[in-house]
């Protein structure tokens, strides 16, 4: 056996006396460093001396000193922050635009930086490695919305599988009736009621094409996306496009007041929820009221074959609806999800899915019309893939359109809406890059920034759909540079459902429909909302009179 004495670079107060077996390899030293020092990734650790790295057992055990530790080369240090202005924080350092400000910032202080805003908290990330570690649910990280500080704080619910802490029992038991749900071959039978819920907005998009008018994108792709979650999570139809002006079906618009109002009071001081008025109570009321209408429609939603039990996977394929599929569905056991479960999670994945999918398809629409190019070599695609204007697709048929995919994913780059990904530090933590971050911190992976970082990303903010083309390069990438729907335990469960509400929606809109901006200032997204959304985005829908031949 042979011991040695180890400090953390940067911090040399910081020190530890580890005891080795003869043994014992470079990469067994870093693991006892590691759980030594909590260091979230052994693999980032290296050994200092006074003249270099130490890279082999035999260096760290010759060398006639204290052994410095650093992380990725880099010393051990806080998180800088930008000045504090009394009462505020950092709020006007980084909105409206936290987007932008939040790049800044990362030039400037560089991969994980520390923000105060209104009193609150708040760690960020663009460096994908530190991504692993935060959203891995391990010894150093967690999802514990019930923190105040959490940016989900405000629409916690313990029997939800988006709202819950990850400690909650509600969140293992959701989390094993949910999932098969929104598997591949789930979705699958799906698709005939998506494009139905696709189709059902020409008529209104036609109308507006003959008044030669344009459309506020995200109003518009507000109401075709909860159309289609509705009508795959409830099985009914909100008729969403019965006329140009029709509005949202209630539950709609008040979950989307709901999102707004959550963003609303996380973006206040954490005494504001103690008023007995204003955006939190207003928040209480919306809740009150949405959660009794969903109930209403799981109870009346339509179901199939008398609604039979079935085990999870047969009910998931066999169900007329996500909710149906909730009622019916067991497990190994016998057990079904709780009533109360169902309708909490019922209203998580209408919520969820019908906010992100609307911001997704506005940015798409965006994409088509400020990337010259773009659109038409999507419609020659979708030609040359044998479009018409009766082609019903089928899954396997949407999911092998190379350029459509290549255009999603791209967009997803570009313009990702989630923002909130924000996890919870168990204890003190060493991250990837020698940041020190302590016990209780929240900390967020900053997709957008995230995904056109420079060091992971040629030309990052070019678009550039030929990019996923090369599937070589994509495997060489750091696997969290992108993440458009997070990662680990605690990520999104609906992509697959996303991704084909996506490839569906745009498929069959631009084969219909040229699409021209038609806005008339400098696109602006909404600082307060909890995905990021156009709002002042104008476009112009022109059905199609002729299309391109069929190429080889």
């Amino acid at each position: 056996m042979w011991t040695k004495e180890f400090f953390l670079s940067g911090k040399p107060d910081y020190s530890s006396v580890i005891t080795f077996s003869p043994s014992d390899t470079i990469d067994d030293a870093k693991k006892d460093i590691a759980a030594a020092f909590s260091i979230g990734k052994t693999k980032a650790i290296t050994f200092h001396g006074r003249n270099g790295q130490l890279d082999s057992t035999g260096d760290v055990r010759g060398y006639d000193g204290k052994v410095g530790v650093r992380v990725n080369g880099s010393q051990i240090r806080e998180p800088r922050c930008p000045r504090e202005l009394p009462f505020v924080g950092n709020h006007f350092e980084i909105y409206p635009d936290h987007v932008g400000n939040h790049d800044r910032l990362f030039a400037k202080y560089g991969s994980v930086i520390k923000t105060v805003n209104m009193g609150t908290v708040i760690y960020l990330t663009n460096d994908p490695e530190v991504s692993e570690v935060v959203l891995s649910e391990n010894e150093f990280f967690t999802k514990t919305t019930s923190d105040p500080s959490h940016p989900l704080f405000h629409m916690k619910d313990s029997t939800a599988l988006f709202m819950c802490d990850t400690a909650e029992p509600a969140w293992a038991l959701a989390h094993k009736f949910i999932p098969p749900s929104m598997s591949p071959k789930a979705v699958r039978h799906y698709v005939p009621c998506m494009q139905t819920a696709v189709e059902q907005c020409f008529g209104v998009l036609d109308e507006l094409d003959q008044q030669n008018r344009a459309f506020n994108t995200y109003h518009y792709m507000f109401k075709l996306a909860g159309q289609i979650i509705y009508r795959v999570v409830l099985g009914l139809d909100v008729g969403h496009f019965k006329t140009i002006d029709t509005k949202p079906h209630e539950i709609i618009h008040l979950l989307g007041e709901y999102m707004q109002l959550t963003k609303k009071c996380s973006l206040s001081p954490q005494w504001y929820k103690y008023l007995p008025y204003g955006n939190v109570r207003r928040l209480e009321n919306v809740r009150t009221r949405a959660w009794g209408l969903v109930n209403d429609a799981i109870n009346n939603c339509e179901t199939t074959e008398d609604g039979q039990d079935l085990p999870l996977k047969e009910a998931a394929l066999r169900s007329s609806c996500i909710a149906d599929y909730l009622k019916r569905a067991v497990d190994d056991q016998g057990n079904k999800l709780a009533p109360e479960y169902r309708l909490t999670n019922t209203v998580a994945l209408i919520g969820a899915g019908f906010i992100t999918s609307a911001s997704l398809l506005s940015w798409l629409l965006y994409s088509l019309t400020r990337y010259p190019g773009t659109q038409e070599r999507l419609l020659q695609e979708l030609v040359n893939f044998g479009a018409t204007a009766t082609t019903v697709w089928t899954y396997e048929e949407i999911m092998a359109v190379p350029y459509l995919d290549h255009f999603v994913k791209e967009t997803h780059r570009m313009h990702n809406p989630s923002f909130q990904t924000a996890r919870n530090a168990k204890k003190d933590v060493v991250l990837p890059g020698g940041w020190e971050i302590p016990a209780g911190a929240i900390i967020i992976p900053t997709f957008p920034s995230i995904h056109k970082h420079k060091d992971h990303w040629e030309n990052p903010e070019r678009f550039d759909p030929d990019r996923w083309a090369d599937n070589d390069v994509s495997k060489k990438r750091h696997r969290m540079a992108f993440t458009p729907f997070a990662a680990g335990p605690r990520g999104c469960i609906g992509y697959n459902l996303a991704q084909l509400e996506a490839k569906l929606a745009l498929a069959n809109l631009v084969y219909r429909y040229q699409f021209t901006d038609a806005s008339k200032e400098p696109m602006e997204y909404d600082p307060e909302f909890l995905v990021i959304r156009p709002t002042n985005l104008y476009t112009r829908a022109v059905k199609r009179t002729s299309w391109p031949a069929k190429t080889t």
